[in-house]
């Protein structure tokens, strides 16, 4: 695939890393970059849609009980698409293999891009304040207890591409509830200043041929967190963005299979 850069959103400004991943979406490159995403009609064999209250609203989320005895659960952010049914089969696929309790929100509203033009509105749609409250609600409720019927002390965040960034978000507003995070190739937060409220180390699986999340960003990320004095692990792959996604039609099997054994690896570490 052919990876262009223009017009990147610098993360020196001065807007958050999540306002400035969503105004990638008005970047007619990173637009054109994704193709529609491979239509599959996915029946969930554990999961089933909920609500996740925050404040006096609701969000769409998707559970995934988690196995008997286990102690952990992972939140998991949609790529710029939204809750589909890849998220959803993700979701499935992380909890078969770890036995995690699994809850993938639902930061659109309910609305499901099928075209990079819904994807790119939806994803400049975002409210942040909204968006911030959900992910934080979402780990308050797996510690509570309400969201999967008992408590889980441990818990995860994982996101994609729009998610990844979100993932870090949720991670560093989730405080202490958070114990691990793992980002893909999402946008990721370079204030120091705002990475030492992050109790949570972080997996950063990125891709080298990343246009918009390049080298450089990874570089910048890097060492805002060894100034806050956080934990930081790095994966770079040779391969594009969303080289990791299964609905891209360019998916990268081999880069994403490893991918997916660090991740694995590193919930197992943080998690048990």
């Amino acid at each position: 695939m052919l990876t262009v850069l223009i017009c990147m959103v610098s993360v020196q400004s001065q807007n958050s890393c999540c306002a400035d991943f969503a105004a990638l979406g008005g970047n007619p490159a990173f637009v054109a970059f994704h193709e529609s995403p491979k239509v599959i009609n996915y029946r969930p064999q554990k999961g089933r849609m909920s609500k996740l209250e925050y404040g006096s609203q609701k969000a769409d989320v998707f559970i995934v009980p988690p196995a008997e005895g286990s102690q952990a659960a992972v939140i998991m952010i949609h790529e710029w698409w939204g809750l589909n049914d890849h998220i959803k089969r993700e979701a499935e696929r992380l909890n078969a293999a770890t036995g995690y309790g699994v809850a993938a929100i639902d930061l659109y509203g309910g609305r499901v891009a099928a075209n990079r033009q819904d994807a790119s509105r939806y994803m400049q749609e975002v409210e942040e304040e909204t968006a911030r409250e959900i992910v934080r609600a979402a780990a308050d409720r797996i510690v509570r207890g309400e969201l999967f019927g008992r408590n889980l002390p441990k818990v995860g965040t994982i996101g994609y591409c729009f998610g990844g960034g979100w993932s870090l978000q949720a991670a560093l507003l989730g405080g202490s509830d958070v114990s691990a995070c793992v980002v893909y190739y999402g946008m990721p937060e370079t204030d120091a200043a705002r990475l030492k409220s992050l109790r949570a180390p972080v997996l950063g699986i990125f891709a080298k041929r990343d246009g918009w999340i390049n080298p450089q960003v990874v570089e910048q990320f890097g060492e805002a967190m060894k100034k806050a004095g956080k934990s930081l692990t790095v994966r770079s792959y040779d391969a594009d963005h969303a080289f990791a996604n299964p609905s891209n039609p360019n998916y990268d099997e081999e880069n994403a299979g490893k991918a997916w054994k660090e991740t694995l690896a590193f919930f197992k570490k943080h998690l048990g």
